[in-house]
């Protein structure tokens, strides 16, 4: 089979063609796993609300802007409406053929995540591709394995939040940075930043700052591509946010604002500054937590050039210097975003292809004993990077790492860790996939509402109250549904005594108890893993988390047969 070689950097332009190539076993893999996340777990949490809202408004409320959800719930900061816009515009023939069909709006739901999906594993994809082309088919493959074991990065490659939208630029940026595209990269940064999440301005800033020291572009071109790019994006996010927003706006400006000049952000929470790296990056990288560190190890590149060595090395000679660059850059933006950020892991999300692709070139290193200098010179490489022959016929002798590195009985140990690595990358997304499933109770709960409070017979409208416990874990507007369900409310601040005195048919809420309401039923929610001795060694435990209410003065459902709250 034919290898392919890795190639030196190359400053040729974007063409279409890297994104319209046939796609591969690989690009499947992670469009499968994508899938199985996003069918698994189709509702979303309070932090994808404000985007997966402005889907909804757009599809179904179209130029109505009045009826938008975020006229009645603006939430703490102003988001852009930009990414919504594209998403519901590559989504909306879909929602047309649904709405023909007199599907449920749960399907519409699925229909624009599934396009989201498409645009992150799209940008991903053409990472791949430059990865594949300066580092190797090898390299490329362990990326995207990697990739395949880890639960965050495809779990929310779905789901419509800022920093999924900016990872997608951001995949953008680094693919154009291996194919040499200095400017294309600059652009794609800050685009993410201006217009999807200010704190891509942290990876922006050391990233400009390293093509100029290294004279990849000059200050000139610096500037106008930043003037150009950041003036084209500032027009259109106020353009078209001042118009949703009713006020002259910017909206990551206001975020800017509030996260890091007023560090309003730490009002949800922190964290100790050693969280990162014992924490999120731990849990979003998994195997690949350990082994990306070991692309640092400075090898031995002075015998890369030497007479001995017939055949060009892989690209590890010609790209570790800049390689070193970009993973000491993933761990500065980690290091410089603590003071700024509330401690949650998808702010970090767009170091982790960087540092996966760190750990793809160590794992290769180790797959394929190459370049470690263990015992002796490095091994002699052929056109299909590997030693040709055994020590007696390589030209390096007895002293071929080739031969020595597997003879060794410690080497084996080293192919066992790293298998050991993936297996429990493996079972650590099973697990936490697994759990995904229940943490998303009011969504569940409001859909079996629907299934047995339903009466053919019903004539008058259904009035859901949702509050603020039941609003975060699982309900958004494409989960109601048509008459007799047409009126739900979330509105807040209502004491419990207070609902006694209102005409709500049925209530969502966190509380068992609520006076004048009947229990119906609860719904259990994720609430730890247990460790036993027993196979499998571990159990999710589940908790009563949403119970739902029915207003004794209503005998809309006081007929039916409902499980209770005991």
């Amino acid at each position: 089979m034919r290898d392919e070689k890795a190639e030196p950097p190359s400053s040729s332009s974007f063409t279409w063609t890297n994104f319209f190539s046939p796609f591969t076993k690989w690009d499947v893999l992670l469009g499968m796993v994508s899938a199985f996340h996003l069918f698994m777990a189709p509702y979303t949490k309070v932090e994808e609300s404000f985007n997966i809202q402005a889907m909804h408004d757009i599809l179904y409320h179209h130029h109505n802007i009045e009826k938008y959800d975020h006229r009645e719930f603006p939430g703490v900061v102003p988001r852009t409406f930009l990414g919504a816009f594209f998403v519901s515009l590559l989504s909306s023939p879909f929602v047309v053929i649904m709405h023909l069909l007199n599907l449920p709006k749960l399907y519409t739901l699925l229909a624009v995540r599934l396009v989201m999906g498409i645009i992150m594993l799209w940008t991903l994809r053409f990472l791949c591709i430059q990865v594949k082309r300066k580092f190797g088919h090898q390299v490329e493959k362990f990326f995207v394995l990697l990739t395949a074991l880890q639960f965050h990065l495809l779990f929310y490659s779905t789901r419509p939040l800022p920093n999924i939208f900016a990872l997608c630029l951001v995949n953008l940026a680094y693919a154009f940075w291996l194919k040499g595209s200095h400017i294309a990269t600059l652009r794609c940064l800050i685009f993410a930043t201006l217009i999807f999440r200010c704190d891509i301005l942290l990876l922006l800033g050391p990233i400009g700052l390293l093509l100029l020291l290294t004279k990849a572009i000059s200050v000139t071109q610096a500037l106008r591509c930043g003037i150009s790019t950041g003036l084209l994006c500032i027009g259109c996010t106020i353009l078209v946010d001042s118009f949703m927003w009713r006020r002259i706006l910017w909206p990551e400006m206001e975020v800017f604002w509030f996260n890091s000049v007023l560090n309003r952000s730490s009002e949800w929470g922190t964290h100790p500054f050693h969280w990162y790296f014992t924490s999120a990056l731990p849990r979003s990288l998994l195997a690949a937590y350990p082994l990306c560190f070991l692309v640092g190890l400075e090898p031995n590149t002075s015998r890369c050039s030497s007479a001995t060595l017939t055949h060009r090395p892989p690209a590890y000679c010609y790209f570790h210097s800049m390689f070193s660059n970009l993973s000491i850059n993933k761990r500065a933006f980690a290091i410089i975003i603590c003071p700024f950020m509330s401690q949650e892991l998808r702010f970090i999300m767009g170091a982790i292809p960087m540092l996966n692709l760190s750990a793809a070139v160590a794992i290769n290193r180790i797959w394929a004993s190459p370049m470690w200098n263990f015992s002796g010179p490095y091994r002699y490489w052929n056109s299909s990077g590997r030693c040709p022959g055994t020590p007696g016929s390589c030209p390096l002798g007895p002293a071929c790492s080739d031969y020595n590195n597997r003879r060794k009985g410690s080497w084996k140990w080293v192919y066992l860790i790293t298998i050991l690595l993936l297996l429990v990358s493996l079972g650590c997304t099973t697990i936490t996939s697994m759990a995904s499933y229940e943490n998303y109770p009011s969504a569940y709960a409001l859909k079996l509402l629907h299934q047995r409070g339903l009466d053919p017979n019903q004539t008058l409208d259904q009035w859901v109250h949702i509050d603020t416990f039941a609003a975060i874990n699982g309900i958004s507007r494409f989960c109601e549904n048509n008459f007799p369900w047409s009126r739900y409310s979330k509105e807040e601040g209502i004491t419990i005594q207070e609902f006694r005195s209102r005409n709500f048919t049925y209530l969502l809420s966190e509380h068992r108890n609520i006076p004048g309401y009947a229990c119906l039923f609860s719904v259990s929610g994720f609430s730890r893993v247990q460790i036993q001795l027993t196979f499998p060694p571990f159990q999710l435990v589940k908790e009563p988390k949403v119970f739902v209410h029915g207003n004794m003065r209503s005998q809309n459902w006081q007929h039916k047969d409902w499980p209770g709250c005991e």
